[in-house]
């Protein structure tokens, strides 16, 4: 029996959308899973195909639903792509969080919603700090949601997630390395993964414990208030292949090429998460293991 009330996912087809779907599901949320494409869905989740760049579409979803809860994952987060395709990156970080928290300030104005940004967002006022275009699409989605929050009293909570990993299909460093082991188990090929530099240092959370988080600010979250969703902890590239040659008997060699071009890092800590309740529960090195085992199977 659903007992929170009725939710949206949108990008439910992804790869946090779909570990969001099993989480929320078993959480009691009454859940319909938004997606550009027919999804294929086990349970008692409500499946709807919706481009979120169409406007009237957007609000014809949300009046019929009128949800209780919004957890809006969808957009484009491939950093390579919004390099070739800026304005088609734009408009799906921005023009869907627009129509979705417009059409819901219409039809659904006690609504709590969650935005999911990016640790890859900036300061909007220093513009020359823009590492590429996908961060400038998730800065200024961010700064729509809290203006419309503030413009008309919404209900919106920004969640900054980190680097996330896990189980599932995901264009993630930590996803192409361990498909590429997987491959190379299989195929008895050379066992050289090629790394840029292996000095690179991210907070890398399980994607699990971050939908924990977003459920918690869905419930416990203060309006207005952004909420940084991360380990607390920096690792290397070179401690991530350290943990995959744990997981696995072959021989891995790495190939890497120093870097020396300098990095804009955005702090990110999860303190203010952590004050609500939540604590990660999946250690890095179950993550890589979980991984690997996804990507063997």
């Amino acid at each position: 029996m659903n007992q929170q009330g009725k939710l949206i996912i949108t990008g439910a087809s992804g790869f946090t959308g779909q570990h969001a779907c099993a989480h929320f599901l078993k959480s009691g949320y009454d859940i319909t899973a938004v997606s550009r494409k027919k999804m294929n869905i086990e349970g008692s989740i409500h499946a709807e195909c919706c481009d979120l760049i169409n406007g009237n579409d957007v609000y014809n979803l949300i009046k019929r639903t009128k949800p209780k809860y919004l957890l809006h994952l969808a957009g484009q987060s491939h950093v390579g792509e919004s390099w070739s395709e800026p304005v088609s990156t734009l408009e799906a970080n921005t023009m869907s969080t627009a129509y979705l928290i417009d059409a819901i300030r219409k039809e659904s104005p006690d609504c709590k919603i969650v935005i999911v940004g990016s640790a890859l967002q900036i300061d909007p006022s220093s513009v020359s700090s823009i590492p590429h275009p996908y961060s400038l699409s998730k800065t200024l989605q961010v700064l729509i949601a809290q203006s419309w929050a503030f413009l008309y009293n919404m209900n919106i909570i920004i969640a900054k997630p980190s680097n996330l990993i896990g189980p599932g299909v995901s264009n993630g460093v930590c996803s192409i390395f361990a498909k590429k082991i997987a491959e190379m188990e299989r195929k008895g090929m050379e066992k050289v993964l090629e790394v840029e530099n292996l000095e690179v240092q991210r907070d890398f959370l399980d994607v699990r414990d971050a939908v924990r988080a977003y459920d918690l600010l869905l419930t416990r979250g203060q309006p207005g208030e952004t909420y940084d969703v991360a380990s607390g902890n920096i690792h290397s590239l070179g401690e991530i292949i350290e943990g995959f040659r744990s997981v696995t008997t072959d021989d891995i060699k790495v190939n890497s090429q120093q870097n020396e071009k300098i990095e804009n890092k955005v702090a990110i800590d999860p303190i203010k998460l952590m004050n609500l309740g939540w604590k990660p529960s999946i250690t890095l090195e179950s993550s890589l293991k979980d991984i690997l085992t996804f990507h063997r199977e």
